[in-house]
């Protein structure tokens, strides 16, 4: 049977090195000694860890079929405890602490050393059986049974750790404490056979002495508790009452002797030399359980199971090294260089770049960039569609302040009715004893409170998307109406103002710094697109395969616990193929700014070549603000499209929220007619028929929109709104 448990944890063990812990399979074990207390969780290490119990559970039953009557036999005995002994204390201090559940109490940190210690005693004794059956010397047989002592003192200790004593099987404690005492005797009646054959007369008595103390004190527990006359088994018994008539009948002749023919000084018991104990039983952790890839692939444990399969940790470690790429590539490298365009854009606005050139450039008429910006303003409505969606925004949010209104006025009503359900009645009467409303609604009113909060901050985010509206919304108005009407409003010259050839030189100079902007800006993306797609081919995963093979050939075993750290070499070799990119952002960078300060010499020298038209200077505001406005009406439009969606999932929780809130005002409503003897025939059956709570304020009448088309008799001011 054992060999089966074997084969299993060996499997277990190497399965470890392929899969997660917390595999999608359930393992349920019961405690050894308590058959109601189990453990079930997802987890391999603990599935090892017991099957690791039960071998040491074997090794200990098959020390015990052994009949011990002989030396072969206690020699197989004495070899099986110390196998039972080291897989218990292997698993104590190397499998338990990798468990990832709560244990039962018989796999705990004392109890398994409690364990290890009743091994080593019990394996220490068949030392002491065979000493005495191969007639070894008394001395050498006292310091046996001296160390059979101390690891009953070992096994006491443990096993009295916490709250072990209530765990283990209650009898356990009980024998201990006699064996201990019974061998401490069995030590000081062997020395003093020994003192008796080298004629130490004294010392043969005081040791006599001093085992009848341990027996005095093992029939003095007996007599205090008589149920561990219930608890000892009858061979302990019996073996406890044959030492003590052994040891009194030895110690009466003894001093008998001494008194009369020897003669001889008795030490007292402090004055005796300590025996010093014999230790032969050690743990001895089985080569199978300790080293378990020694053996797959032979016959013990057979051959392992998916042998072939890319271990977990591989994953894990292409999974780390993506994370790092990501982080590296995404928002450090594309980052910096989308920072670096802004940068560039921030600049060229504040110089109203290139919106001045095209005043200069196009004197009549709108700009590319104006007409298609007009064109998507009018496919969404223009100005009316932009209000409809605001309306509907503040319309939607007084609707959930409702809702949640609603929803506090029945718990309101329901707790003013609990009030006056217990008033003044007795306080044992069953409605001074019904549960106060506030215990019941905590969890409503606790919902109803964060809701609340959400709903107000979507109220000041409407606000302030109805400002921005408003600031701009002659201009979104302007932009909805026909072309004609857009360039009758935008200031324009018949011909380019600017007529001298140096103004002329100082343009085309401009001109020509703003297109190497626009190839930096080019050949920036496609930087940015060769990196990503550098990024998505880096593929990790065939290194990592190569470095877990190498590790594995310096390995002798074919269990390997690969930790993430054995890659990280790896890992820096890999990304150190990213540092040019960080030398070119530099150098992107310097360009950058060299190219943006020529930009501010050139638009220096063109200010002040067109300072004195008036004319220009208007038509470059007007299309600077125009370009502005569409900017704005693309963020409302998203905000609060954005903002339709938020209001029809929150509307949905909220009515679900009102309707728990009726439910359980309606069902307080019924109790309580029943604790005050009132009929509730006339109360409808659905919930749905109750009537809104007064309380709850109406919805405001939606507005329609005024009237917003473009009027040609309404003058623009060019001003930049704030």
């Amino acid at each position: 049977m054992v060999s089966l448990y074997f084969r299993y944890y060996g499997q277990l063990s190497f399965i470890l090195s392929k899969f997660p812990a917390d595999v999608n399979v359930r393992f349920t074990w019961y405690n050894a000694f308590d058959a109601e207390s189990a453990a079930s969780c997802q987890d391999l290490y603990f599935e090892r860890a017991a099957v690791l119990f039960n071998i040491g559970a074997m090794y200990s039953q098959l020390a015990c079929r052994e009949s011990r009557s002989d030396k072969d036999s206690l020699t197989r005995a004495f070899g099986f405890y110390q196998n039972a002994a080291g897989v218990f204390g292997y698993l104590q201090r190397r499998i338990v602490s990798e468990c990832r559940t709560q244990l039962t109490a018989d796999m705990s940190s004392y109890m398994l050393a409690t364990l290890e210690n009743i091994m080593l005693c019990q394996a220490q004794e068949c030392v002491w059986h065979r000493s005495i059956l191969s007639h070894m010397k008394d001395a050498n047989v006292a310091r046996v049974a001296t160390q059979v002592a101390e690891f009953y003192d070992l096994a006491i200790e443990s096993g009295s750790q916490g709250s072990l004593a209530s765990t283990i099987p209650p009898n356990w404690l009980d024998h201990f404490k006699v064996k201990r005492l019974y061998f401490y005797a069995e030590a000081q009646y062997r020395k003093a056979l020994d003192c008796l054959a080298n004629s130490q007369y004294g010392e043969e008595v005081a040791r006599l002495q001093a085992a009848q103390e341990y027996c005095n004190q093992i029939n003095e527990l007996v007599a205090y508790n008589q149920r561990w006359t219930k608890t000892l088994r009858a061979a302990v018994v019996d073996m406890v009452r044959g030492q003590a008539e052994l040891v009194s009948g030895n110690r009466v002749r003894a001093e008998r002797d001494n008194d009369v023919i020897y003669l001889d000084p008795v030490p007292a018991p402090t004055a005796l030399a300590p025996i010093s104990p014999y230790k032969l039983a050690q743990s001895k952790v089985p080569e199978i359980v300790e080293n378990p890839g020694q053996y797959l692939g032979e016959e013990e444990l057979g051959p392992p199971l998916f042998k072939g399969l890319v271990p977990f940790v591989i994953h894990q470690a292409a999974s780390l090294y993506e994370d790092r790429k990501d982080q590296l590539v995404a928002k450090d490298l594309i980052i910096s260089l989308d920072e670096l365009t802004a940068d560039c854009e921030t600049v060229l606005n504040s110089l109203n770049l290139p919106h001045a050139l095209d005043a200069i450039q196009k004197p009549v008429g709108l700009p590319p960039n104006i007409l298609v910006g007009a064109d998507e303003i009018k496919s969404e409505g223009g100005f009316i569609g932009l209000k409809r969606l605001l309306d509907n925004a503040i319309t939607s949010n007084t609707s959930a302040a409702n809702l949640l209104t609603a929803a506090e006025a029945a718990l309101n009503e329901e707790a003013h009715e609990d009030l006056q359900v217990r008033q003044d009645v007795n306080a044992n009467s069953p409605r001074a004893r019904r549960a106060e409303s506030s215990e019941l609604t905590n969890t409503f009113r606790a919902e109803i409170a964060k809701y609340r909060e959400i709903v107000n901050r979507a109220r000041d985010s409407d606000a302030t998307i109805k400002k921005q509206v408003d600031t701009w919304a002659q201009f979104f108005a302007l932009l909805g109406s026909p072309r004609e009407e857009i360039e009758r409003q935008v200031p324009s010259t018949t011909v380019n103002p600017l007529t001298d050839p140096h103004h002329c030189q100082i343009v085309e100079r401009l001109q020509q710094y703003l297109s190497e902007v626009a190839v930096m800006r080019r050949e920036r993306l496609k930087s940015v697109e060769k990196l990503k797609r550098v990024s998505s081919e880096d593929d990790i995963t065939p290194a990592l395969t190569e470095e877990m093979q190498r590790l594995a050939a310096l390995s002798s075993t074919p269990i390997l616990q690969f930790e993430l750290h054995q890659f990280e070499d790896l890992f820096s070799q890999k990304l150190d193929k990213y540092t040019s990119w960080r030398k070119y952002i530099e150098e992107e960078k310097e360009a950058q700014v060299e190219l943006l300060d020529t930009i501010r010499e050139a638009n220096q020298a063109f200010l002040m070549a067109r300072s004195n038209h008036p004319l220009l200077q208007q038509r470059e505001k007007a299309l600077s603000n125009l370009e502005t406005a569409i900017k704005r009406f693309r963020e409302a439009s998203f905000n609060l499209h954005d903002g339709a969606r938020f209001y029809a999932t929150l509307e949905a929780e909220l009515q679900k929220l009102k309707e728990g809130c009726l439910d359980f005002a309606m069902a307080r409503h019924l109790d309580a007619l029943d604790l005050m003897g009132v009929g509730h025939g006339d109360i409808p059956s659905d919930i749905s028929q109750l009537p809104e709570p007064s309380s709850a304020p109406p919805l405001p009448q939606r507005q329609q929109p005024p009237n917003l088309v473009w009027d040609p008799s309404m003058p623009l001011k060019y001003a930049t709104p704030k």
